[in-house]
């Protein structure tokens, strides 16, 4: 099948808008697609960025009041949809669009003005058309950022998946899919195309968060974005500048995390991808290789036996009672945070005793506060610990290990990685006085099938020379859920370190930074390196302040992700011009021996 996506811009009168959702569709259709998506406030203009000069207390949002809003919002059943729905039958596909609807008839009264600071009941509304011209999917917009909340609200229940002849669709709309849980949501229950459709100047989502969901639920991702002024005319002229103007980078993404197909830019136009979302039914089962319940991981785990939902929520409730208790410990104070923490990533070529050998080495020369090795970082062939008696003999390297190692480690310095303890793989944390944390692997992965799981999460408060930060380990597959890394941010972590065996480009290119991004944490994630046979047209690396790191490309490894942060904290941190990115982390890949970076622990006390 094929899925096109379109970009345009709209103004503040409703007819202009349905002319230019009619022309687009028409200009889409000629490459005859099955389905259309469509931006976000498809009938009106409207953005969350301040209009006027904030300083001067003339700051407003692009709705001068609640009549406005109103006036623009659509009826359900008025010329706009049906227009919309003639669309779907002429050119006999599915058209998705993203609106504001009128709930009820609060302001319908005839030659009455109502209350202008009066709220009316609207939606921001995703619409699926069949080619029947059918209603068929009406989904609220779940998260209501800054204005959004002024003037709308979500009325429906929680998104749905659609079940149409040719796939399962999902709906997104706007930040929806700037963190997992909407996506996750809809990929529990089948989805495998998700139509998001959003209204944003910068190209977080298109860099990096699209692709991460896409990846992290094993489904494809079509988005439409606005272009041009995403303000009122009258304010252009003073306001106008790359915070008030559509991004545009409508695309369509695999389920890898592969753009199929891009706009790269922020011009009108569409662009399109033939997709194959095809399920065969058998006796036994359904084959497919597109959804959250088809997806497997390199090493042959499949995915719906990794996730532990019971775990998360158990977790999440322990957390609940926790702060819910008298005297309970508060993580959220800056007061004795650290302004910066020196890290390392450190990847011998060496192997069992000469491994260790070579870390012992690297400590005694460099005073680095926390240094991160891979997972087994001194077993090249993992496969080798399906045997017990080569389990034996890693867990009597591992003994070694921490013997070894504490003995050089300085005070206030510590190594991760991840070891073989009781016949158990955990990660570890090791200080100048010996183990000192571990953290049970949580999720089942096929290399280490012979694994017990563990139940509970290690939250660590390190003391640092400049200051105390709290940080959480995890190790194989268990950074690459997001739900358990979210989990952990619930503690107020401000690092997480992860000693692991990459099997996927994605991995790096967008799950991990998407876990730092959306979490606002800063992450050490340690592999040995692996050369893929497919590489990624992963933009989103492009952002790194460290340049001097070239990694090649057939080879992935590990990475830093560290945390911009305000001027006023950080007094070297000058302020970045704009480039397009909102919250996205500074990445330094993993690359050689020895990799180095300062991250900023603080950074993480402020959430976007």
């Amino acid at each position: 099948m094929r899925v096109a996506v379109s970009q345009f811009a709209t103004s503040s009168n409703s007819q202009e808008n349905l002319e230019s959702c009619v022309r687009m569709i028409n200009k889409a259709a000629t490459c005859k697609p099955s389905v259309i998506v469509l931006p976000e406030y498809c009938n009106t203009l409207f953005s969350n960025a301040q209009v006027g000069n904030a300083s001067l207390g003339k700051s407003q949002s692009c709705y001068v009041d609640h009549n406005q809003a109103w006036n623009e919002a659509l009826p359900i059943e008025g010329e706009f949809l049906q227009a919309i729905a003639q669309q779907a039958i002429k050119h006999v596909c599915y058209i998705v669009l993203n609106v504001t609807l009128r709930r009820d008839q609060s302001r319908n009264i005839p030659d009455t003005q109502q209350n202008s600071s009066f709220k009316s009941n609207i939606s921001v509304t995703s619409c699926l058309f069949s080619p029947l011209g059918d209603l068929i999917n009406q989904t609220d917009k779940q998260t209501l950022i800054g204005y959004e909340s002024d003037f709308f609200t979500s009325v429906s229940k929680e998104p749905e998946v659609v079940v149409t002849p040719i796939g399962k669709f999902g709906l997104l709309t706007g930040n929806d899919s700037m963190s997992f849980e909407a996506s996750r949501e809809l990929a529990l229950n089948g989805a495998q195309l998700l139509c998001n459709s959003i209204n944003t100047f910068a190209i977080d989502q298109s860099s990096l968060h699209d692709p991460a969901r896409a990846f992290e639920n094993n489904i494809f991702v079509a988005t439409a974005n606005k272009v041009a002024v995403l303000i009122p005319s009258e304010q252009m002229e003073e306001d106008l500048n790359l915070t008030n103007v559509g991004a545009g980078q409508s695309q369509i993404i695999a389920p890898n995390g592969k753009i199929l197909a891009k706009l790269t830019n922020n011009e009108e136009g569409f662009i399109f991808a033939d997709i194959d979302l095809t399920e065969v039914v058998t006796e036994t089962e359904i084959q497919s290789n597109v959804g959250l319940n088809h997806k497997s991981r390199p090493d042959g785990t499949q995915f719906s036996k990794q996730l532990r939902p019971e775990l998360y929520q158990a977790l999440t409730e322990a957390i609940k009672q926790t702060e819910n208790t008298k005297g309970a410990p508060q993580y959220e104070s800056t007061d004795k945070v650290p302004l910066t923490a020196n890290v390392a990533i450190f990847a011998t070529y060496k192997s069992n005793e000469q491994a260790i050998e070579d870390v012992c080495q690297y400590i005694e020369n460099n005073v680095t506060d926390i240094i991160q090795l891979p997972e087994l970082f001194f077993i090249a062939d993992k496969t080798v610990t399906h045997e017990i008696e080569q389990r034996a003999q890693i867990e009597s390297l591992s003994k070694q290990l921490i013997e070894q190692v504490s003995a050089v480690l300085r005070p206030f310095q510590y190594l991760c990685t991840s070891l073989i303890i009781e016949g158990v793989h955990q990660a570890v944390l090791i200080n100048e006085h010996g183990l000192l944390a571990t953290q049970q692997q949580l999720h089942f992965c096929q290399r280490y099938q012979w694994t017990p799981l563990g139940d509970e999460l290690t939250i660590i408060e390190l003391p640092l020379e400049q200051g105390n930060i709290i940080i959480a380990m995890l190790t194989a597959d268990d950074a690459n859920i997001p739900e358990v890394v979210k989990v952990s941010t619930l503690h107020g972590i401000h690092v997480l370190l992860v000693p692991f065996d990459i099997q996927e480009p994605s991995e790096v290119a967008y799950s991990l930074l998407s876990r730092a991004a959306e979490n606002r944490i800063c992450i050490v994630a340690a592999s040995r390196e692996k050369s893929f046979a497919h590489q990624l047209a992963a933009d989103n690396t492009s952002d790194n302040i460290y340049g001097k790191n070239k990694v090649k490309e057939q080879k992935s490894t590990g990475l830093i992700a560290n945390l911009t942060t305000d001027p006023a904290l950080l007094p070297q941190w000058r302020t970045r011009q704009f480039t397009g990115y909102i919250n996205q982390p500074l990445v330094k890949l993993q690359y050689g021996k020895i990799t180095k970076a300062v991250v900023h622990p603080i950074a993480a006390c402020s959430k976007v």
